[in-house]
Parts: structure tokens; C-alpha cells; sequence
């Protein structure tokens, strides 16, 4: 009887142990989410897009991704246990390939008319972001975040068809996961930005010496531009 009491104490701290064992991850860094204010660093990617309508009988569009860089600082503020004020001063470079096709004339092999033209873009933005966080789970953390993003574009008014405005405003929203390190945090993050009016540059137009190009300028009345960001926060 006794043999079989101890037996079955040593099976319950066996099982014990393992589920503890299971269950207990080093804490890192467990006091940095309350820093009332804090400063990081940002590098990543971003895919930069536009949505334009047309007039006939000329289709604009963005016919593919190209891949850009993006590096900026991070200022973080607490609010509460799970909300944060974000402000992430950014640096943008890329560039969006356009293809405008003129469907009322087409070549020897029957295809529209067509011309290409690279929109390059180099943007100053500053995201105003609310941050709003799950609970920590060993070293993990979960988020979700929004808010809007002023733009300057930075490059000179010398595009061949399509121009840009200088300023943009987007709306943003995103989610990323918080991992805690031995040393520091490091936060992946994805944001989707979408820009809230027409950013077409339609007094580019009189500045267009080819005739031919005017036409395809003239034809585009507005244009909404677009980005995914995919950023890793050092923190």
C-alpha cells in the first residue's frame, strides 16, 4: 500500500515537473514595455502601387511590383498597458513602372500603341500610428495598429509622362508581433497604406515638350496611390 502511495506522488511530481518545465520560458527583457517613452530604429521593404482612371480610348496601369527601401526612427509613447502613440519618421525609395496603352492604334502584330515610363519616388513620412497590444505571452507579443501618413515626395519634376503631386496623405493599418531578445525587442510589421485623394500633378502637362506624350498625360484624370510596407523595428 505504501509502495503504491509513493508511486503514485512520484508519477504526480513527474507530471508536474514536465508540465512547469513546459510552460517556464526566460522572461526577456520583462520591465520594457513600460518605459514611458522609448526610440528605436526601422528597416524593411516597401511595394509601391497607383490606381489610375482614364479617359479614352488610353489605359494607364502599374503593371508590376518593384521593390523598394525603407529606413527610419521610431519614437514610442505609452498610453496604457496595451496602447501606444507611434511616430516613425521614414525614408521610402522605389519606383513604380507604368504602362499606358493607346487602343485606338495598334502596330504591324495588331497590339495597342503603347509606352512605358518608370515613376521613381523617394517619400518623407511621418505614420502617426495607434498601437494597440495583446497581452504578453512568454516572448511574444502580438499587435495591431493604425493611423495616417503624411508624404513628401522628394523627387524633382522631371517625369517623362505621369508627375506627382508633392504631398500625400494615407490612411494606414497593420499588424506585427513583438519578439523580446536577450537585448533588445524586434518587432516584424506589416502595413498597408492607401492614399485618401488624387495626387496627379496635372500642371506637369504644359511642361511635356512631345506631342505625343501630351496626349497620353492629358488622358489621365486622377490617380490614388498605394504601398505595403513590410518594416523590422529594432527597439
Amino acid at each position: 500500500m505504501r509502495l503504491r502511495i509513493l508511486s503514485i506522488i512520484a508519477a504526480l511530481c513527474i507530471a508536474t515537473s514536465c508540465v512547469a518545465q513546459r510552460r517556464y520560458v526566460i522572461q526577456h527583457k520583462p520591465y520594457i514595455d513600460l518605459r514611458p517613452m522609448h526610440f528605436g530604429i526601422a528597416v524593411g521593404m516597401n511595394l509601391q502601387d497607383i490606381e489610375f482612371e482614364t479617359e479614352a480610348p488610353i489605359v494607364c496601369d502599374a503593371d508590376r511590383w518593384n521593390t523598394g527601401f525603407s529606413v527610419g526612427v521610431l519614437a514610442d509613447m505609452r498610453l496604457s498597458n496595451n496602447l501606444n502613440l507611434r511616430i516613425v519618421p521614414t525614408m521610402h525609395f522605389g519606383a513604380k513602372h507604368l504602362t499606358l496603352h493607346k487602343l485606338d492604334e495598334t502596330d504591324t502584330h495588331g497590339n495597342p500603341r503603347t509606352e512605358t515610363q518608370d515613376l521613381k519616388n523617394t517619400y518623407l513620412s511621418v505614420p502617426v500610428d495607434l498601437k494597440f497590444s495583446a497581452q504578453r505571452w512568454n516572448n511574444i507579443r502580438p499587435y495591431m495598429l493604425a493611423g495616417v501618413n503624411g508624404m513628401v515626395n522628394l523627387t524633382n519634376k522631371s517625369q517623362e509622362i505621369v508627375q506627382l503631386q508633392r504631398t500625400d496623405l494615407m490612411l494606414e493599418v497593420g499588424l506585427g508581433c513583438d519578439l523580446y531578445l536577450p537585448f533588445f525587442k524586434l518587432a516584424p510589421e506589416l502595413k498597408f497604406c492607401y492614399g485618401l485623394g488624387n495626387r496627379i500633378d496635372k500642371s506637369h502637362v504644359a511642361d511635356i515638350k512631345d506631342d505625343y506624350k501630351k496626349t497620353y498625360a492629358n488622358s489621365i484624370k486622377s490617380g490614388h496611390t498605394k504601398m505595403i510596407v513590410l518594416t523590422f523595428y529594432f527597439e
